[in-house]
C-alpha cells in the first residue's frame, strides 16, 4: 500500500485498484487471500497487471491503492520509504517454491555441469550463513537490493530458508502453480507436477557435498542463530521475541533476547551519537522476521513489548492484554535524525 494509505487490511480493498504481476506466484497468493477474506477479485475490486517496477512507481505516484509481488519486494518498497505491508504471502498457508530450471534433454547429456551448478549453490548457501552481513552488502552492490533487506531474507531466523530439497510442500506449490496457470487461463496444455520434478541430480549434488539429502527432506528448521544477548550476555535460546540492531559503522548485527533488550541498547546507541541501519523483530503472531519499523508494537502493562505485522492483530492482542497499540517510533524513542528507517514510517 502507499506509505500514507490508511488502509490497514485486505478487507479495506473493496472498490479499490490493486496490481500484481499477472501469472505469477504473487498473482496466484493474491487470489487465494482476497477469496479467503471473501472478496471476489472479478467484482469487489480491480486487478491490474504490472512488473515489481512499475508497481513500485505506481504506488509512489498513486496511481494504484496497492500492489502484491514477491520477493523482495514486499519488503524493499517500504524499506525505501514509499509504501507499507498489511499482508504476508505466509499467511495463505499455500507454501511457493523458488528453483532453476534445467532443460531435460540438456541435464541428460550434461548431468556432471548441472549437478556442478547445484553444488556451486549450496556451497553458496554455506557462504552466506557464515556471514550473512557481509554477503548481505556483497549482494546489494551487484543486484542493487539493500543490504538490510537482504539481511532479512538471508540471515538467521530469516524469511527465507534457501532450501534445495524437494520436500511435500514444495511439490504441492507446483502443483498449485499450476492449477493457478489453468485458473488464469495461460496453461493450453495438462502438465502435472511429478514430471517436472526430478531429484537425482540434487540428491548427486548433496552426496558430492558430503551433505545427506534425506536428512535435509525432514529439515524445516530457519537458517539458525547462535548468539548471546548484547547487553546482558546471557545465551538466547527463546526465539520468539528476538530483536536485532544493525548500526551504522558495524559490521555486525547485534542479537537481543527480547524488544525491551533492544530498547536499552538503542537508547544508549543514541546517547553515543549511534545511527541505525535496521531493526529487526518477530511477528508474535506468525513467527515472521520484520523490518522492525514497519511493525506495530503492543506495549502490555507488565512491559512486555510484542511486534505485529498487522495492526488488527495489534488491536486485538492490546485489547485482550490491557496495552497499548504504538508504532516503532513511540517504541523505541529513537530520534528521528538518527534512523532513515524512522522516516519511512
Amino acid at each position: 500500500m502507499p506509505i500514507d494509505s490508511n488502509i490497514t487490511s485486505l478487507g479495506g480493498l473493496k472498490g479499490k485498484t490493486v496490481s500484481v504481476p499477472f501469472g505469477s506466484t504473487a498473482h496466484g497468493m493474491l487470489l487465494r487471500a482476497l477469496k479467503k477474506q471473501g472478496i471476489d477479485p472479478e467484482k469487489d475490486l480491480t486487478l491490474v497487471s504490472q512488473s515489481p517496477e512499475i508497481g513500485g512507481s505506481s504506488l509512489q505516484s498513486h496511481k494504484i491503492d496497492g500492489h502484491a509481488d514477491f520477493v523482495p519486494f514486499a519488503e524493499l518498497f517500504p524499506y525505501r520509504g514509499f509504501a507499507k505491508k498489511i499482508y504476508d504471502g505466509s499467511d495463505a498457508n499455500t507454501p511457493t517454491f523458488h528453483g532453476t530450471l534445467v532443460n531435460a534433454d540438456f541435464a541428460k547429456k550434461y548431468p556432471e555441469i548441472v549437478v556442478a551448478f547445484l553444488r556451486a549453490t549450496l556451497e553458496a548457501d554455506r557462504l552466506v550463513a557464515s556471514d550473512p552481513e557481509k554477503y548481505s552488502e556483497l549482494i546489494a552492490k551487484t543486484t542493487g537490493i539493500d543490504a538490510e533487506v537482504n539481511y532479512l531474507f538471508l540471515g538467521p531466523l530469516g524469511v527465507q530458508t534457501r532450501d534445495s530439497s524437494f520436500k511435500p510442500e514444495y511439490r504441492q506449490a507446483i502443483k498449485t502453480a499450476i492449477e493457478t496457470l489453468t485458473l488464469l487461463k495461460r496453461n493450453d496444455v495438462e502438465i502435472s507436477s511429478d514430471e517436472l520434478v526430478d531429484d537425482r541430480y540434487i540428491r548427486e549434488a548433496y552426496k558430492k557435498s558430503g551433505l545427506s539429502y534425506e536428512k535435509q527432506l525432514t529439515n524445516y528448521a530457519k537458517q539458525p542463530l547462535n548468539a548471546k544477548d548484547d547487553r546482558t550476555g546471557e545465551s538466547i535460546n527463546d526465539f520468539s521475541r528476538v530483536t536485532q540492531v544493525w548500526f551504522v559503522g558495524e559490521p555486525k548485527v547485534r542479537n537481543y533476547s527480547s524488544p525491551e533488550s533492544a530498547l536499552f541498547a538503542i537508547r544508549d546507541g543514541e546517547k553515543n551519537g549511534k545511527k541505525i541501519r535496521a531493526v529487526y523483530v518477530v511477528d508474535k503472531q506468525s513467527g515472521l522476521k520484520l523490518l522492525g519499523n514497519l511493525a506495530w508494537y503492543v506495549r502490555n502493562p507488565n512491559g512486555q513489548i510484542d511486534a505485529y505485522l498487522q495492526k488488527d492483530s495489534a488491536d486485538i492482542a492490546a485489547k485482550k492484554t490491557g496495552g497499548s497499540v504504538v508504532t516503532f517510533t513511540t517504541t523505541f524513542s529513537v530520534a528521528e535524525k538518527n534512523s532513515t528507517q524512522v522516516k519511512q514510517l
